[in-house]
């Protein structure tokens, strides 16, 4: 990896562990995410989670496992021992687990012996933590999990990663583990222009390619009308909160909101018996997508050299 090519240095009390648990190849904006993860350099990647995205694409899981390989062959980065299976589909239950390597990962991870703190991202369903934590309660104290999905509160309702397990949403928000909620209305603060990625990403080497083809074959492709927030000339890149609240917290744009009960429709009813939660009703897109263009910018440099 660069890291020790940048010119600043991270002190290493300020260092963490990250698991980043992806439906990479369910969209185009999750591998964005995972490129800001690899090259920043406050965070020890100990392991990626390839994760289903729904039933309606039987093999989503193995996908977004061989997108997740692309991303490091382009980037030149060894792939070995850091990309595991997740779960091939959603929760049958609320008890029961489906155990994979991902599972087991966050497991293993959650319970070594590290001062460091481990933040786990999920970009997708939150299937692979429900997993673990069904099967090793004890790793509630000992992670943060930092989430893409979820409608806006204080209703709820209809948004595609919830969706995709609402039982495993149900496990993790009756747990005692840290939950860091980026809903729907927040993760849509990440808006980017098409000219803007063509002019900041493109250039930069055979990654920044990837990453800008793969997202205009993604909204090329045939179907169903893509979302509104899409108007042709922009995105949202909404899994990127997920790396840029780990590098800086955005300590007061959030409230502290009693995790509830979801029904089977995705509505949020109240719960006495859940903990607390963080919900984050602000994010600062300029400040994430900057420091990826600048990232990207620097290991594009560094690997002509």
């Amino acid at each position: 990896m660069i890291y020790d090519k940048y010119l600043f240095r991270v002190p290493s009390e300020k260092q963490v562990r990250v698991i980043t648990d992806t439906d990479a190849k369910n969209e185009a904006d999750d591998q964005f995410c995972v490129v800001q993860t690899l090259l920043s350099p406050k965070l020890d990647n100990v392991g990626f989670i390839g994760a289903h995205f729904g039933r309606r694409v039987p093999d989503s899981m193995e996908r977004s496992c061989r997108e997740l390989e692309t991303i490091f062959d382009l980037m030149g980065f060894d792939k070995t021992g850091m990309i595991f299976r997740g779960a091939p589909h959603a929760l049958e239950s609320e008890s029961e687990p489906v155990d994979s390597e991902g599972a087991r990962l966050i497991i293993r991870e959650a319970m070594k012996d590290d001062p460091r703190p481990l933040y786990v991202t999920f970009l997708g369903p939150l299937t692979d933590l429900a997993s673990a934590l069904l099967m090793e309660p004890r790793i509630a104290s000992r992670l943060t999990a930092i989430w893409i999905g979820g409608a806006p509160y204080p209703n709820g309702g209809i948004e595609f990663n919830m969706g995709n397990d609402i039982c495993a949403a149900n496990v993790v928000f009756r747990s005692k583990a840290a939950l860091w909620q980026v809903p729907k209305n927040v993760y849509e603060m990440m808006a980017v222009s098409l000219a803007e990625l063509e002019y900041r990403v493109r250039p930069c080497g055979r990654i920044g390619e990837y990453l800008c083809r793969q997202l205009d074959e993604h909204a090329h492709e045939p179907g169903p009308r893509k979302s509104d927030f899409r108007t042709g000339e922009s995105w949202v890149l909404g899994d990127s909160p997920a790396v840029g609240l780990i590098l800086y917290e955005h300590r007061f744009e959030f409230d502290w909101v009693q995790a509830p009960l979801v029904t089977r429709d995705a509505a949020y009813v109240p719960d006495v018996r859940n903990r607390p939660i963080r919900v984050y009703r602000h994010i600062d897109s300029r400040l994430i997508l900057e420091d990826m263009y600048a990232k990207l910018a620097l290991f594009a440099e560094r690997q002509k050299a």
